[in-house]
């Protein structure tokens, strides 16, 4: 074999690699993109909300998850591997999207620097649930070390499906405002999770105790909308006041389960004219 081409075959699966992070989705956007923009009201006027979700009634037992082609994921649980799609502790909810829906049209904000993370560790998303400003990047990270993909099935946004063989970070954004853009591995039929993107920096995520808290909110009447995969969508209209803290709770139940409207529109085909028109929406 020539010089040349043992050094051909030996870098190919390095430009191979290359392509495939490459394929699926815009770069991600860049400082330069993004015009100065200063907060559009006075933040010594500002009022907060805090609040709690709570959950009522038997939650559904967690699905076990056959993990049996992959044992080095396997491996980092120290039991059966497991997924609860409705997470409760004494009563609380977890993993409950909320953001201000209502009551802040005209106003624009200053794009959040953070770059939240999306980790893959023992074949499951960490975190399952995560919200973003248009424009915000978000780091996928590949903490296992072995094949998964990157699968987004946004209705608005431009969606993307990144490959990532080995241990390493990849950074995207959406352009527009969407909840909630559903995200899964091919790889690993069982990985799910969302991204919610609104245009402003108002949103958090509910842990283990259920809270949420939205500080510095201009004072104003505004509705206010819990979202959960399993178990749907409420809304409660409240008042901030400057120098107050509002508070508001929301009450999820197991009744909802199976019953409940989950917002998430038919996902955009990038390539369109190469799929089946009768492509179904993966959630």
């Amino acid at each position: 074999m020539r010089y040349s081409d043992a050094v051909t075959r030996a870098l190919l699966p390095f430009a191979l690699l290359g392509l495939i992070v490459a394929c699926g989705g815009d770069a991600p956007e860049t400082e330069a993109d993004d015009a100065e923009v200063e907060m559009p009201f006075d933040v010594a006027t500002a009022g907060h909300l805090q609040g709690m979700v709570l959950f009522e009634g038997d939650p559904p037992p967690p699905e076990v998850l056959d993990m049996s082609s992959e044992p080095d994921c396997a491996a980092q649980w120290d039991d059966q591997p497991m997924r609860d799609l409705v997470q409760v502790s004494d009563g609380h909810l977890e993993n409950v999207f909320i953001y201000v829906k209502e009551g802040l049209d005209g106003m624009d904000f200053p794009r959040a620097r953070d770059t939240p993370v999306m980790d893959q560790v023992g074949c499951r998303y960490t975190p399952t649930v995560i919200g973003l400003m248009p424009g915000q990047e978000i780091t996928f990270r590949n903490s296992d070390g072995l094949l998964h993909n990157i699968n987004s099935s946004p209705t608005v946004n431009r969606g993307f499906n990144i490959s990532q063989p080995v241990n390493m970070d990849t950074q995207r954004s959406f352009a527009s405002p969407e909840v909630m853009i559903p995200v899964r591995c091919d790889v690993h039929g069982w990985m799910r999770a969302y991204i919610g993107v609104v245009p402003h920096p108002y949103h958090g995520v509910t842990g283990s105790g259920g809270s949420f808290d939205l500080r510095d909110l201009p004072p104003g009447e505004y509705v206010i909308e819990a979202w959960h995969s399993q178990l749907g969508t409420q809304e409660q209209t409240v008042t901030i006041a400057t120098g107050e803290t509002a508070e508001v709770s929301f009450t999820f139940t197991s009744e909802m389960l199976g019953t409940a409207v989950v917002p998430l529109g038919e996902p955009i085909y990038p390539h369109r004219h190469h799929a089946p028109h009768s492509a179904p929406a993966t959630r």
